[in-house]
Order: C-alpha cells, then sequence, then structure tokens
C-alpha cells in the first residue's frame, strides 16, 4: 500500500510516518518540508501535489492550523486561519484528491477533541474540528469508487500513546470503516 501523509513534520506526523512505513510506502508532503510540497491553502498547490503522484492508496492529513485563544479578542485574521487552513484545506485535498486516489482508497483527515468537547478559549478550533467532523460524516456518504473518508479526533497529544495513535490511523486505512470520526483520548 502506498500512504500519502501531508504534514509528516509535525509531532502526529512523524509518528505516524515512522510508524506506518514499517508495513507501508511512505510518501511525505508539506508547506516546508517532505518530499512534495504542497499548501492546502492552495487548490492550485493540491492538484500540483496529487499530478505528481500515482497509485496512492491512503492519503493521510495531519496538516492545518487554527487560532487558540478567547472569543473576544479573536479578530477575522484568526478566523480565517481556523477556516481556510485547517477546514478549506482538508476539504479541497479530499475534493481534489479523489480524482487521484486509487479506487477503495481512503482518506483520514485530523481534527481534534474542541470539534466534540470544546472548552473555553477553543473557539477558533471549535470551529475548524466540528467542520471537519461534519464535512467527514457527510462527504463519506458521496465519495465515488469505493474511496472512504474518516477523520482521526485525538485528544490532548501529550497525553496519547504512540501505540493508540497508530491503531487509529490504521482503523482508518485497513479498516472498512466509512463516515467515522476515530476519537483518541477524549479522556
Amino acid at each position: 500500500m502506498k500512504v500519502l501523509i501531508i504534514g509528516a513534520a509535525g509531532n502526529i506526523g512523524r509518528i505516524i510516518s515512522r510508524e506506518l512505513g514499517k508495513k507501508y510506502e511512505i510518501i511525505t508532503a508539506g508547506r516546508n518540508s517532505g518530499e512534495i510540497r504542497a499548501d492546502l491553502s492552495s487548490p492550485a498547490s493540491i492538484t500540483e501535489m496529487f499530478s505528481k503522484l500515482q497509485n496512492i492508496d491512503a492519503c493521510i492529513c495531519v496538516a492545518g492550523q487554527s487560532y487558540l485563544g478567547d472569543f473576544p479578542s479573536m479578530t477575522q485574521e484568526d478566523m480565517q486561519l481556523s477556516i481556510q487552513d485547517k477546514l478549506i484545506g482538508q476539504i479541497n485535498l479530499v475534493s481534489i484528491g479523489m480524482d487521484y486516489l486509487n479506487d477503495n482508497g481512503s482518506f483520514t483527515l485530523i481534527s481534534g477533541k474542541m470539534g466534540d468537547q470544546p472548552s473555553k478559549f477553543s473557539v477558533g478550533k471549535a470551529i475548524s474540528n466540528g467542520g471537519i467532523n461534519s464535512f467527514t460524516r457527510a462527504a463519506a456518504m458521496e465519495m465515488p469508487r469505493g474511496i472512504r473518508l474518516n477523520t482521526v479526533s485525538p485528544g490532548k497529544i501529550s497525553d496519547i500513546t504512540i501505540e493508540d495513535l497508530t491503531h487509529a490511523y490504521l482503523q482508518s486505512i485497513e479498516g472498512q470503516i466509512n463516515g467515522e470520526i476515530i476519537k483518541v483520548n477524549y479522556n
């Protein structure tokens, strides 16, 4: 299986690349690092990335920024960061990428606990993560050619074991689930 990991230089991306690399061929992509450069905020960049690749079976996205801070101080730029970078970027990844992914392939996006269980100072993250979760559930019903779409939603990263994180991504790319939000460490 050939797996594309976008955001492979980040904390989760490094772990997933290393662990899945024990079993699968990994191609890394990112805005500033990776085998292929791709900026999720640019549909043209996403198209260019996929046009350079062939026979991708699974696409994992662990990239995207969102605002963390109090709502009264949240600016339009902060809101746009949460919406454009993390939410719209991942939607564009699926929208464009589904034309390039192999039949019966899979997309695995990333959201986070704040999408389901917001806390104080989490409006920006709640917007993007909740949107990704809703997009996943809705778009999964319409994916062509047997392609599946799921999202991994981690809790506090520092409290998640490598085994639990790896299991969540394997569940998405190897299993038959579709339209699921895979919650990891929601304690």
